[in-house]
C-alpha cells in the first residue's frame, strides 16, 4: 500500500520525503517543518506522533480512510519532466540539523536504466528490499525492481536488523539480488551456518570500504559476483561501481556509471595525475538538484563544472579523497572533513557535537570516529560534569541509534596545540574494557557462556557480568550477532528490544533462564565431575588439534613454550616437588589421546613423582654457556609430542652459574591455552614457594582443590552440544 501511495504521488508529479518511525520523535519533527509536506502517509500507530503539526494525515490501516472513495485509476498524467523533484531524503547536517537532498527524476531514472542494463536485473531476479526508507539505496531496492519486472523481497524492520535472519530469507525467498554495507554482510556471513549457502548471483556492496578477505569470504559462500559500490547521497546513491575480483588487493571503487564523471582535483580544482590523491567531485547527471531551503550551502557544495560544454553544469564536492590507478579505476582514500562513515551511515560529527551541547552539564565536546576492534567507533570526549549514562539517555531522545557514540571520556580540558587548536592526536583512546574493581566474573554455566559470547563479539579478553554491552563499545549490528549467537546456543529467541532493556550478561542471563524455564529452548546441564573409568570424549577443541596432529605428526606447530631466566639461589628439588604437586592438581596435564574407531578418547593416567631434568652447563666458557641455553630452548621447542603415548608437558632446568638458571617449558596445545599459561605458572611458583619451607613449617596447600577438571567439561560439551543446539 505504501508503495503504491509512492507510485501515485510521483505520476501526479509530487516528491515524497521518507520518514523512518524507528527515528527519536524529535528528529522526525523536524523533519517534517523542514520539508513541510502537503500531507503524511502513515499508520493509525504513528499519527500522534506528528499531531499539532497542521499536517494533513493520510492514514493506509484506517477503517474508513477518506482515500477509499477515490477513483482506482491512475493519476492524470501531470506533465512530469526529467527536472521534477522525485524525493527529499534527509542526512546528517555538521550544524546540528539534518540537510535534505533533492533528487530529481532525472537522476534516479538515470540510475535505474544503468543498473538494469550493466547487470541485466529483470524478470527472472529476486532483489532483497531491507535498507531503511531513510536511506538513499532503498530507492534503488524500491525503483529498480518495479522498472524491471523483478520480484521483491521485503524484510520485515525487525528481520532486516537479524543477520541470521537476512541469511535465512535470503535462501529461502531465492533472493538474486542483494546490498549490504561490509560491516552487515560480515555479520550475515558469520551468522550463517556451515551447510547454509548464501546463492546470491549479484551481490552490491557500499557505504563503506570493502575488504578483499570480506570478498573472498563472501564468494566462498556461494555469491556470484560482488560489486564495490561508491556514492553520496547528493549524487544519487551510487556514482561509480566496480566488480570485485579474488586476487588479494583491497577493491577498488571503480569507474563512473552511466552519465556519471568523476574527477580527481587538487586544492585549485585542477586534475591531479594518475596516483596523485586529490579531492572527488562527480558530475553528470547523477548530481541532485541541491539541498532544501539551504541556497548557501547547496553553492558551497554544489560548484560550477568547468569541464562541461554545457550551460549550468555543477560538479558536488565529495570531500571525499581518492586517486587514479594505473589501470583506469579509482581507489578510496578517506575523509577531507569531519564527515564519517560508521557501518554505511554518513554522519556529520559536528551533529553529535551540536546534540551534546544542548545537555546542560556539558561545557565542551568533540566526537571523532577512532578504529576500534577492527571497525570504526564513535567516541565523544566531554568536559562538564555529567554523567556518561546521563549522556547517552540524552542522546538517544534526540539522535538515530547509531549516531550515538560507543564510548564517551571524561575530561577536564579539550588538548590544545601551542597555537590554541584542538590537538585531535593527544585524545586519549577510550577504555571500553571492565576496569579491575568493577569486574564481576560469571558465576553460572549459562553467564559462563554468555560472556565468552560478548567477548568475541566485542572483540575484548573479557566481559563482565555486570557491565552494559554498549558502554563496552556496543552497537546495534553487534547486538544482532549476540542475539544470533544466544538463538544458536541456547535455543531461544531473545528479542533486541529486550536485550536494549537489559543489556548485561547478568540480565540476558536471567532472561535466558527464564525462557528455558518456561519450556523454551533446551536446558543447559550441570557441570559435574565424571567417573574415570572409562575411556572419556574429546572436547570440541581437542578433537580439533587430534585430528592436525594426524595429518602432521611430526609438526611442532601447535608446541606451547616458555622459557624464564632465574635468578638468584634456587632451590631445584622444591621446584621438582611443585611440579609434582601441579601435575596431581591438573589432570590434563597427565592425559594422552588414544586412536579409536570413531576418532580419539582421552586417558587420564595415575599421578606419579615427578621428574625435572637439571643440565648443568657451568663447565663451559660463558658466552658458550649462553649459546648452548639458546640452542637447547629451540631444540626443546620444535621437538614435537606423541599424544599417544605422552608425555604432553616438558620441564627442563638449565644450571648457568649458582645464581643463573633458565627453565624450559614446553607443552601440547591439545591439554592447555595460552591464557593458561599464566595460570600455570602462578600456581607453580606459588607452589614451589610452599615447598621452599621446611615440612614443618608449611600450613596447608595454598592452592584450594578444584572442583572440576577439563576431562569433565569434555563431557558436559558433548553431552550439551548435540543434535540441533549443536
Amino acid at each position: 500500500e505504501m508503495i503504491a501511495a509512492l507510485l501515485a504521488i510521483l505520476k501526479a508529479g509530487g516528491a515524497y520525503v521518507p520518514l523512518d518511525p524507528a527515528y527519536p520523535a524529535d528528529r522526525l519533527r523536524y523533519m517534517l517543518e523542514d520539508s513541510a509536506p502537503a500531507a503524511l502517509v502513515t499508520q493509525s500507530s504513528l499519527a500522534g506522533t506528528f499531531a499539532g503539526l497542521g499536517v494533513p494525515a493520510v492514514e493506509l490501516d484506517a477503517a474508513a480512510p477518506a482515500w477509499a472513495q477515490r477513483p482506482e485509476t491512475n493519476p492524470a498524467w501531470a506533465g512530469l519532466t526529467p527536472g521534477h523533484l522525485a524525493y527529499v531524503i534527509y542526512t546528517s547536517g555538521s550544524t546540528g540539523r539534518p540537510k535534505g537532498v533533492m533528487v530529481e527524476h532525472r537522476s534516479m531514472v538515470n540510475h535505474t536504466a544503468w543498473q538494469a542494463a550493466a547487470f541485466g536485473i529483470g524478470a527472472r531476479d529476486t532483489v532483497l528490499q531491507r535498507t531503511s526508507i531513510s536511506f538513499d539505496a532503498s530507492a534503488w531496492e524500491l525503483w529498480t525492481p518495479l522498472a524491471t519486472g523483478a520480484r521483491m523481497l521485503l524484510l520485515s524492520s525487525a528481520a532486516a536488523r537479524d543477520a541470521d535472519a537476512i541469511g535465512r530469507v535470503m535462501g529461502e525467498g531465492g533472493v538474486t539480488v542483494a546490498q549490504f554495507v561490509p560491516t552487515l554482510l560480515q555479520a550475515v556471513l558469520g551468522a550463517r551456518p556451515a551447510d547454509r549457502p548464501l546463492p546470491c548471483r549479484l551481490l552490491f556492496c557500499g557505504g563503506e570500504p570493502l575488504p578483499a578477505a570480506l570478498v573472498e569470504e563472501a564468494r566462498a559462500a556461494g555469491v556470484g559476483e560482488v560489486v564495490n559500490l561508491y556514492g553520496p547521497t547528493e549524487a544519487t546513491i551510487d556514482s561509480t561501481s566496480h566488480v570485485c575480483g579474488l586476487d588479494g588487493r583491497a577493491p577498488a571503487i571503480g569507474r563512473p556509471i552511466a552519465n556519471a564523471r568523476i574527477y580527481v582535483l587538487d586544492r585549485a580544482r585542477q586534475p591531479v595525475p594518475v596516483g596523485v590523491p586529490g579531492e572527488l567531485y562527480v558530475g553528470g547527471a547523477q548530481v541532485t538538484r541541491g539541498y532544501l531551503g539551504r541556497p548557501g550551502l547547496t553553492a558551497e557544495r554544489f560548484v560550477p563544472d568547468p569541464f562541461s560544454p554545457g550551460a549550468g553544469a555543477r560538479l558536488y564536492r565529495t570531500g571525499d579523497l581518492g586517486r587514479w590507478r594505473a589501470d583506469g579505476t579509482l581507489e578510496f582514500l578517506g575523509r577531507t572533513d569531519f564527515q564519517v562513515k560508521i557501518r554505511g551511515f554518513r554522519i556529520e560529527l559536528g551533529e553529535i557535537e551540536a546534540a551534546l551541547r544542548q545537555h546542560e552539564g556539558v561545557s565542551d565536546c568533540v566526537v571523532m570516529a577512532r578504529a576500534e576492534a577492527g571497525e570504526q567507533r564513535l567516541v565523544a570526549y566531554v568536559v562538564g560534569d555529567v554523567e556518561t549514562d546521563a549522556l547517552r539517555a540524552h542522546l538517544r531522545r534526540i539522535l538515530p541509534d547509531y549516531m550515538v557514540p560507543a564510548a564517551f571520556v571524561c575530561l577536564d580540558a579539550l588538548p590544545l596545540t601551542p597555537n590554541g587548536k584542538l590537538d585531535r592526536k593527544a585524545l586519549p583512546a577510550p577504555e571500553y574494557a571492565s576496569a579491575e574493581d568493577r569486574y564481576v566474573a560469571p558465576r553460572t554455566p549459562v553467564e559462563e557462556v554468555l560472556a565468552g559470547i560478548w567477548a568475541e563479539v566485542l572483540r575484548l579478553e573479557r566481559v563482565g557480568v555486570a557491565e552494559s554491552f554498549f558502554e563496552l563499545g556496543g552497537h546495534s549490528l553487534l547486538a544482532t550477532r549476540v542475539v544470533s549467537r544466544v538463538r544458536q546456543v541456547f535455543g531461544v529467541e531473545v528479542s533486541l528490544r529486550a536485550f536494549f532493556e537489559g543489556p548485561t550478561v547478568a540480565e540476558m542471563a536471567g532472561r535466558v533462564e527464564e525462557m528455558r524455564s518456561a519450556g523454551e529452548g533446551a536446558a543447559l546441564p550441570p557441570l559435574v565431575p565424571v567417573a574415570r573409568e572409562a575411556p572419556l570424549p574429546l572436547s570440541f577443541a581437542q578433537e580439533r588439534l587430534w585430528f592436525l596432529h594426524q595429518m602432521e605428526p611430526e609438526g611442532a606447530g601447535y608446541n606451547m613454550f616458555r622459557s624464564g631466566r632465574l635468578r638468584g639461589s634456587l632451590d631445584a628439588s622444591a621446584l621438582e616437588q611443585a611440579l609434582g604437586e601441579l601435575l596431581r592438581r591438573h589432570e590434563s596435564l597427565r592425559t594422552t589421546f588414544h586412536p579409536v574407531e570413531q576418532g580419539a578418547v582421552q586417558v587420564v593416567h595415575p599421578t606419579a613423582p615427578a621428574h625435572l631434568p637439571v643440565l648443568d652447563l657451568t663447565g663451559l666458557p660463558p658466552e658458550e654457556r649462553e649459546q648452548d641455553a639458546r640452542r637447547l630452548a629451540r631444540e626443546d621447542a620444535e621437538r614435537p609430542f606423541d599424544l599417544e603415548r605422552g608425555p604432553l608437558l616438558r620441564v627442563t632446568l638449565l644450571r648457568l652459574s649458582e645464581q643463573e638458571h633458565v627453565l624450559l617449558l614446553a607443552m601440547h596445545h591439545i591439554v592447555s591455552d595460552g591464557w593458561s599459561m599464566g595460570v600455570l605458572f602462578r600456581e607453580l611458583f606459588t607452589l614451589y614457594e610452599w615447598f621452599s619451607r621446611p615440612s614443618d613449617a608449611r600450613p596447608a596447600s595454598p592452592l584450594p582443590p578444584l572442583a572440576v577438571q577439563y576431562a569433565d567439561f569434555a563431557v558436559w560439551q558433548r553431552g550439551w552440544l548435540r543434535g540441533e543446539v549443536l
